[in-house]
């Protein structure tokens, strides 16, 4: 392969892999610093004077006289927006009904009476108010406009059977994950002999067309979402899917079981079955149960100190803790007596207890330990299944039987083929101010030995500082520069101008960020898995510190995994010593996407922070949503 086409595959996937660790002096910092993820990173780089463009350099895009003086670029990230829920409007009536019932009523109905029973009600279908969203007040006046078509919840002047089993589903919307305030429709009153015809018809009118809209609202909310994602972030990528609102009431008046069809239009993989299960029996348990207990540190809680919070944390770990780590520590915890000093025997318990539950086994209790020992209440669990459901609402209804799932909050990816989880480990993520992106893609090559393109993000926000003060910086670093797919010296490019057509790269060696290997699913965030020379952030619980990119702890393994191969021949790739690009025999699904509540290979939810606070925003718009079609006329 030519340098060029290298370097065209290169660029295409690039915003990965520096941790956010302390700064140092600019003085002190060095390209491979960052690279490396060590101690020189720092986010941005000052430089002390700016250096005057030199005339004998090549100049590509150049500036005007004076612009070193001017304020370096930044280019930004993405942002989190303020929602706004799709507008409502009222449904469009007047041509509902006419005052005479039309022949094409009466070829729709089997009587006589029955045309002249329905026709007498039809007449105040012009009159009923009701606020929809625009697609679903389309679909109701595109039914309801034709006269030919039957109401669908009311028959013999009363509520139907069929609409009483619609509000029953939509009063327990609940179980699936949504806000019945959101779907709520009142009947009218039961029939009553001294009940005015007129005032009865009209609210039963009223009740149908609420009813329709109600029906296609949860129809909708249940298959894609009640939130657009897109709206929520920048960081979100998704193309909304498409409900068929029109044909809907359609197969509606047509089942003979409505319930049944609107229960079964929720995703159908089993993890929504799985966060649909814990849903029901959190809020069936009671949330005064006596057991909860609290873990109150300001910092970390060291081997060899003290803290008032010990008995706390010894009662914790007996109340969380497996039966197996009880009995093996049964002495330290039966001669316990509650003093605040971290001795050597809590110490083994406290580590024991952190490997049980998957986290870094040093005695050291942080965060993640005191978030294990203590749990989440109900209500904060309840919240993360809500919104899990929601967002797997935005992933098609079967993922499918073979795909890669990336969960940020975890910071582990899955490989699952033949519907089982095959392969697991741990990965680093972006940091909180280097997001990871939550979209869905599909897993097309392995790249051998790779180069890494530096995306214009990093070279703006941070190798720009330093080349304007060292124009030869990245020639001495071993980098390649390329102006317009042509090699040039990096003293030869004006850093003054545009860098929109230079590309920067670095060639396969042992220092390359993106060590062996790296796994693309080419997308336009430039977010690809790859290994890394820095091991040690995969001994951290929080792994939140990359420039987006997934980084992983066995990346050999998944390689072989995704290319259907073995491990042997994946480490016969890399000792080739040659940049390689293999595309996987099948491209299949990959989904790099974010759940503080997800379920394990046992089918066991497990809970997980909001490292980006994404789930918060997530809540706000959901608020918004129901504050908006819960809005009166």
């Amino acid at each position: 392969m030519k340098l060029a086409a290298k370097a065209t595959s290169s660029v295409l996937a690039l915003s990965c892999c520096l941790s956010a660790v302390g700064a140092t002096s600019a003085s002190a910092m060095t390209l491979m610093d960052f690279i490396r993820g060590g101690q020189g990173r720092q986010q941005s780089t000052q430089v002390s004077a700016p250096v005057p463009v030199n005339p004998a350099q090549t100049m590509i895009d150049p500036g005007q006289p004076g612009q070193a003086k001017l304020p370096l670029p930044k280019v930004d990230a993405p942002k989190y927006y303020t929602y706004k829920a799709d507008s409502m409007r009222l449904v469009s009536t007047s041509h509902f009904a006419d005052p005479v019932v039309t022949g094409a009523v009466a070829d729709a109905s089997p009587t006589p009476t029955a045309i002249d029973t329905e026709g007498s009600q039809r007449r105040y279908l012009s009159d009923a108010r009701v606020m929809a969203t625009n697609d679903v007040a389309k679909a109701v006046e595109s039914y309801y406009a034709d006269q030919s078509k039957p109401l669908l919840w009311v028959a013999d002047h009363a509520v139907s059977e069929k609409a009483k089993a619609a509000l029953g589903v939509l009063a327990d919307a609940g179980s699936v994950g949504l806000n019945p305030a959101d779907y709520a429709v009142t009947p009218p009153a039961a029939d009553a002999a001294d009940v005015d015809p007129v005032l009865r018809d009209r609210a039963l009118m009223q009740f149908e067309l609420a009813l329709s809209t109600k029906v296609l609202m949860f129809v909708q909310d249940t298959v894609r979402g009640r939130l657009d994602p897109n709206k929520i972030s920048g960081y979100h990528d998704f193309k909304r899917k498409d409900v068929n609102l029109t044909a809907m009431l359609d197969v509606l008046r047509a089942s003979p079981d409505v319930a049944a069809y609107l229960n079964s239009r929720s995703p159908s993989n089993q993890q929504f079955t799985l966060l649909k299960a814990e849903l029901a029996k959190l809020r069936a348990e009671s949330s005064a149960d006596g057991s909860a207990i609290t873990v109150s540190l300001p910092g970390i809680l060291k081997p060899g100190s003290s803290s008032p919070e010990m008995a706390n944390i010894v009662k914790a770990i007996q109340h969380r803790g497996s039966d197996a780590l009880k009995t093996a520590h049964a002495d330290v915890l039966a001669s316990y007596l509650g003093t605040p000093d971290y001795t050597p025997d809590l110490v083994s318990l406290v580590e024991d207890f952190q490997k049980e539950k998957g986290l870094t086994s040093d005695g050291v209790i942080g965060p993640s330990s005191v978030r294990a020992m203590v749990g989440e209440n109900n209500d904060t669990k309840i919240q993360k299944l809500v919104i899990a459901m929601e967002q797997l609402r935005w992933l098609p209804p079967e993922l499918g039987p073979r795909y890669v799932l990336i969960n940020q909050p975890a910071f582990m990816v899955y490989y699952y083929n033949n519907n089982q989880e095959q392969l697991s480990m741990r990965v680093v993520v972006g940091g909180k101010q280097h997001q990871t992106f939550f979209f869905e893609n599909q897993i097309q090559t392995v790249e051998f030995n790779p180069f890494w393109g530096v995306p214009q993000s990093i070279i703006i926000n941070e190798m720009l500082p330093k080349l304007r003060a060292d124009p030869n910086y990245l020639d001495r670093m071993g980098y390649q520069v390329e102006v317009g797919g042509q090699a040039v010296a990096s003293s030869s490019v004006d850093w003054y101008g545009s860098t929109k057509n230079i590309a920067v790269r670095q060639p396969p060696s042992s220092d390359n960020a993106l060590g062996e290997l790296k796994i693309l699913f080419p997308n336009s965030h430039a977010i690809y898995m790859h290994d890394t020379p820095q091991k040690s952030f995969f001994k951290k619980d929080m792994r939140a510190l990359s420039h987006g990119c997934v980084r992983l702890a066995d990346p050999r393994a998944m390689a072989a995994a995704v290319l259907n191969t073995t491990v042997d021949d994946v480490a016969k790739q890399i000792a080739a010593g040659q940049n390689k690009a293999v595309a996987v025999p099948q491209k299949f699904p990959i989904y790099i996407a974010y759940f503080t509540a997800w379920p394990n290979k046992d089918g066991v939810i497990q809970y997980f922070n909001d490292v980006y606070d994404r789930d918060a925003a997530t809540q706000k718009a959901l608020d918004t949503t129901t504050k908006s079609r819960t809005a009166q006329i």
